[in-house]
């Protein structure tokens, strides 16, 4: 008799396939609305969600009967709709819960198309405290004056030859490191008017240091210009690659608008206000080099608990951020 019982489960799960193909597109329709906060894939997310629970619904009436069958759907989807859409962001004290990885900004550690875990920071002098992260006291005036003329910040570093420019050199070998304002070099400006020397660096409240890192290009190896360290009021800080990655809402004067997974470098402590110094693991400058506000605590979407590689590559596509700009750099990695 139980041999007898358990051959319509077999027959029906044979006929039905399909169901865990629904159960993979219902995740992924899941992971992209989390991601994207699009209304039609939230609709598409539901309705796979029916139809997987019709799939299933259909398939244990033929193995248990009805009644039966109802009372498990209806725990089913009360369980699917706490475990997937609310307990994440309870626990992990974040409305975002999970981001994907657009750029090769954080290669080693994390890849395009990643996948990431975020918990909130409720208290931001507690985290930072926790951590080590270095901060560094500066006035409101001091802060302002940044934020106000923040392009004296965009200096870049370039191994240079003379009057020719080479963000990567193939030796050291006949060439210096100075740092160069990105601006003026964009503009095409003559390199000697572009030079940030140590007197133009005096003015501002963060300064920085660069030196040659080793790195990998298409398999060969390299040597590129890259910041080693800063200076913040006089506190010199380096960087630690054990320093927790964030996730905030990145804001700059050209109107960007997105979110960035980046490394904490150091904080500024301005009055009982925290903004976060960033920069990407394979990137040669700071995020505020780039033209990038400092984010505070309101900014800052969570901290990256963990990832799982690719999986987030169909939030990539939804997003049309398959373009080639993003994927720049993907060739290069800076060894530590």
């Amino acid at each position: 008799m139980p041999r007898e019982r358990n051959e319509p489960a077999k027959k029906a799960n044979r006929q039905n396939p399909y169901i865990y193909v629904l159960y993979l597109l219902l995740i992924a329709l899941i992971i992209a609305y989390v991601e994207t906060s699009m209304a039609f894939i939230g609709l598409a997310a539901l309705v796979v969600m029916i139809i997987t629970i019709a799939a299933e619904f259909r398939t244990g009436i033929k193995e248990v009967g009805l009644k039966k069958t109802a009372a498990e759907t209806a725990i089913a989807v009360v369980v699917i709709i706490i475990v997937l859409w609310f307990l994440p962001s309870v626990l992990l004290g974040t409305s975002s819960p999970i981001d994907v990885v657009v750029s090769c900004s954080m290669v080693p550690t994390l890849h395009r198309g990643d996948i990431v875990l975020l918990h909130g920071i409720n208290n931001m002098s507690k985290f930072l405290s926790s951590r080590n992260i270095p901060v560094v006291n500066a006035s409101a005036a001091e802060y302002s004056a940044m934020i106000a003329n923040i392009s004296s910040e965009e200096l870049y570093p370039y191994a240079y030859n003379q009057s020719s420019l080479a963000g990567i050199v193939p030796s050291r070998t006949g060439y210096g490191i100075a740092l160069f304002n990105l601006a003026c070099i964009l503009r095409g400006e003559p390199l000697p008017r572009c030079y940030a020397n140590a007197s133009y660096q005096s003015k501002n409240l963060i300064s920085y240091t660069a030196s040659f890192r080793n790195a990998t290009e298409g398999g060969r190896n390299v040597s590129i210009a890259a910041v080693s360290s800063i200076s913040i009021n006089g506190i010199s800080v380096t960087e630690n690659y054990s320093n927790p990655i964030i996730v905030y809402k990145a804001r700059s004067a050209t109107g960007l608008n997105e979110d960035i997974i980046h490394r904490l470098y150091a904080a500024v402590r301005v009055g009982s206000e925290y903004y976060l110094l960033t920069k990407g693991d394979n990137n040669a400058v700071l995020d505020l080099e780039g033209g990038i506000y400092p984010p505070n605590q309101s900014e800052v979407v969570g901290y990256v608990i963990g990832s799982i590689p690719l999986l987030g590559y169909p939030s990539l596509i939804i997003r049309g951020q398959i373009s080639q700009s993003l994927t720049e750099g993907c060739n290069q990695t800076i060894l530590r």
